[in-house]
């Protein structure tokens, strides 16, 4: 099977200035909160070398009744502008398989009421799940879950909600 491609955006607002959003992309003890693999916090590892050049990666084991999979994340950051943007790529792997790779823009601007982050995330994907046909929704239910995250860490009194744009 050939390589399926694609791409998709996720807007979020928030309640705070945009320099409180980048902090929880930059600060390793608020990312942690926010960022992990599926699967029990007692096999969950999280490294984060937030410099351009160097990188993130995570691994854990997820277990779903007699389904074990192990999952491992790694990235580096291409480009980093402080308040303003992140750029980064990223290998996703399952039991040693890397399934897929992106490339993601995060931006970053004011709002009247706060900030807005965009997240732009342009992916292939290498070895589909079945016929390939739930891997894209797959990918952005998991970034708009991410995304909940993030906004329970450094916005967690309110949210305007996700907006996605494929």
């Amino acid at each position: 099977m050939s390589a399926q491609h694609g791409s998709f955006s996720v807007d979020m607002d928030f309640t705070v200035p945009r320099s409180e959003v980048f902090r929880g992309f930059a600060d390793p003890s608020l990312r942690r909160r926010w960022f992990r693999l599926p699967g029990g916090s007692a096999t969950a590892r999280h490294e984060l070398d937030f410099r351009v050049g160097a990188g993130e990666t995570a691994r854990n084991v997820f277990v779903s009744g007699d389904t074990e999979e192990h999952l491992a994340y790694r990235s580096r950051f291409l480009d980093i502008v402080p308040d303003t943007r992140i750029v980064h790529v990223y290998e996703a792997e399952v039991d040693g398989s890397r399934r897929w790779v992106s490339l993601v823009t995060v931006e970053l601007a004011d709002e009247p009421a706060g900030s807005r982050l965009t997240w732009t995330e342009q992916y292939t994907w290498l070895v589909p799940t079945g016929d390939g046909s739930q891997d894209a929704a797959h990918l952005r239910g998991g970034t708009r879950l991410l995304l909940n995250g993030l906004s329970t860490v450094v916005n967690p009194d309110r949210h305007h909600g996700l907006r996605v744009r494929s």
